[in-house]
C-alpha cells in the first residue's frame, strides 16, 4: 500500500530520493541518445544534466551508507502517494525538441519541490543538510534548464534544431498525410458523384463513397508503409507513416460522402460540393504552408485536378 510523503522515515526518504535521482539520470541519458543525431546541442545539455543527477545519487548513497548501512530498500515513485511521476516521453521514437526542453525544466522543478518537502520529514541534521543542499542545486538546475534554451538561441543552435524538427515533421507526418488527403479527397470524387448522378439516390452514393474511402485508406496505408523503411531516407517509422496516410485518405473521402446521409438528393449534392471546395482549399493551404508552394499556384493545381475528376464522375454517372 502506498504511503504519503509525511509518513516516510528518514531512511525511506533517502531511499526514494536515490531511486528518483537514478531514474532521472537514465531518462536524461536516454533522451540524449535519441536526439543526438538531429539535436546535438540539446543532447550535450542533457548529458550534462545526467552527470549532475549521478553526482546527486552518489552523495545520497554515501549519506545513506553512513546512516543506515549497505542495504537500500527499493522504494519507487509509485510507492509514495502524490510523488512526482515522469511522463514516458523517452519511450517515443520521435520527440519534438521543444517538448524535451519544457519537460527538462519541469523535471528539475519537481525534484526541487520534493527535496524541499522531504526536509520536514526528518530531524537528523546531516540528512536535512543534504536535502537542503540538493534542493538548492535543483533550483540552479532549473535555472540552467531555462538558460539552456537561451544559450542555444544565442549560439544559433536552437534555430538549427528547430529547422531540423520542422523538416522531420514535414517528412514524416505532413508528406504522407498530404498524400493521403489528396488521394482521398480527389480520387473518390469520381465514384461518389458518378453513383450519385447515375442513381439519383443518396443511399447508393453514400455506400459507394464509404467503400471507396475505406478501401482507398487501406490501400494507401499499406502502400506507404511498404514503400520505405525510413532508415536511409529519414522518413520515420513505416507503421506511423502508413497509419497517417491511411487515416487521412479515409478522412478525405468520407468528408464529401457524409452529406449523402441526407435523403434529399439535391440538398445532399449541394452540401457535398461545398465540402469538396473546402477540402481542396485545405489541401492548397497545406501545400503552401509546408511545401513552400505559392498559394495561387497550389490552389490552381489542386482546383484544376479536383474539377477534372469531379466532371469525370458527373459525365460517367449521367451517361
Amino acid at each position: 500500500m502506498a504511503k504519503s510523503l509525511r509518513d516516510l522515515t528518514a531512511q525511506e526518504v533517502l531511499a526514494v530520493a536515490i531511486q528518483s535521482e537514478e531514474e532521472d539520470g537514465r531518462i536524461y541519458a536516454d533522451l540524449a541518445q535519441r536526439v543526438r543525431k538531429d539535436y546535438p546541442a540539446t543532447a550535450q545539455s542533457l548529458e550534462a544534466m545526467r552527470d549532475e543527477e549521478d553526482g546527486h545519487r552518489h552523495r545520497l548513497i554515501n549519506l545513506y551508507r553512513e546512516k543506515f548501512g549497505e542495504h537500500i530498500p527499493l522504494i519507487q515513485r509509485h510507492d509514495v502517494k502524490g510523488f512526482i511521476t515522469r511522463k514516458p516521453l523517452w519511450l517515443a521514437a520521435n520527440l519534438p525538441v521543444a517538448l524535451i526542453r519544457r519537460e527538462v525544466e519541469q523535471m528539475e522543478e519537481e525534484a526541487r519541490n520534493f527535496y524541499r518537502a522531504a526536509i520536514a520529514q526528518t530531524s537528523d541534521a546531516g540528512v536535512r543538510q543534504l536535502l537542503g543542499d540538493l534542493a538548492a542545486e535543483e533550483s540552479k538546475h532549473y535555472e540552467l534548464a531555462e538558460q539552456m534554451e537561451e544559450k542555444q538561441k544565442t549560439s544559433g543552435a536552437t534555430k538549427k534544431e528547430d529547422e531540423s524538427a520542422r523538416r522531420r515533421f514535414v517528412l514524416q507526418i505532413v508528406q504522407p498525410g498530404l498524400a493521403g488527403l489528396m488521394d482521398g479527397s480527389v480520387s473518390t470524387l469520381a465514384p461518389v458523384f458518378a453513383a450519385a448522378f447515375a442513381t439519383h439516390t443518396s443511399k447508393d452514393a453514400f455506400l459507394v463513397g464509404m467503400a471507396a474511402s475505406v478501401g482507398a485508406g487501406i490501400s494507401m496505408g499499406f502502400a506507404e508503409a511498404m514503400s520505405d523503411d525510413g532508415v536511409i531516407s529519414g522518413r520515420g517509422r513505416p507503421l506511423a507513416r502508413g497509419t497517417v496516410c491511411g487515416l487521412m485518405t479515409t478522412v478525405g473521402g468520407i468528408g464529401h460522402t457524409l452529406p449523402f446521409l441526407i435523403s434529399d438528393f439535391l440538398y445532399a449534392i449541394g452540401i457535398a460540393v461545398a465540402i469538396v471546395a473546402v477540402e481542396l482549399a485545405v489541401i492548397a493551404w497545406i501545400r503552401h504552408r509546408y511545401m513552400d508552394t505559392p498559394l495561387l499556384s497550389a490552389a490552381f493545381q489542386v482546383i484544376v485536378g479536383g474539377a477534372l475528376v469531379f466532371l469525370v464522375g458527373i459525365l460517367i454517372g449521367s451517361a
